[in-house]
């Protein structure tokens, strides 16, 4: 069980679509704008991962064609966020929106964010530690991922919205999207290297 918390923190704290845009959000509109979204991405990734470990997602994935086009449609995703990220030279490589999104927006990011997929499938399909209650298992492992996933959230929106009423330097600001980019792209490796 340990080595499945330890797995859903580092796949968690890695900025993904998600996370960045609820920093966005908070960079923009302040903490309290971002709580309808994140609401929006939790109720979305709990509908991610019933995909998940229902088999819906698996049945649509044994086509080996859709499954390979899929995955790098991902990866590639997942690159073109890093490079967008790492080539916003002096501003934070967040993407405010022109008006704070809420709970719907927030919902349907889940559907099209790659990470949520690839985060679902190595929890759920790995880290067994109750192999003769796997029902149970699944329960717990729904438990302890929301009370990280919470956490994390709330941390990236606040980091958002402290980022957004600070006057950083040039400098800092580059560090910053260079960081974001590089874990980006690690979690783009991670997703591409597990099925190969």
């Amino acid at each position: 069980m340990l080595e499945f918390v330890v797995a859903v923190f580092f796949l968690l704290i890695t900025p993904g679509p998600g996370v960045l845009t609820t920093a966005g959000i908070g960079s923009a509109f302040g903490f309290r704008a971002g709580l309808a979204f994140m609401a929006g991405l939790m109720v979305g990734g709990f509908i991610n991962m019933m995909l998940v470990i229902s088999g819906v997602a698996a049945a649509a994935l044994a086509v080996p064609l859709l499954r390979t086009v899929l995955l790098f449609a991902s990866v590639g995703y997942l690159l073109f966020l890093a490079w967008r990220i790492a080539s916003a030279g002096s501003k934070v490589g967040f993407s405010p929106a022109a008006a704070p999104l809420g709970f719907r927006n927030g919902l349907m990011l889940q559907f099209i964010n790659p990470k949520a997929y690839v985060v679902s499938t190595a929890l759920f399909s790995g880290f067994a530690f109750l192999p003769e209650a796997p029902l149970w298992e699944v329960i717990l492992k729904l438990i302890l991922f929301n009370m990280i996933w919470v956490p994390v959230h709330l941390i990236w929106l606040g980091m958002g919205a402290k980022l957004g009423s600070l006057d950083l330097s040039e400098k800092t600001h580059r560090a910053i999207n260079f960081a974001m980019a590089f874990c980006l792209g690690v979690v783009a490796l991670v997703a591409l290297v597990s099925v190969l």
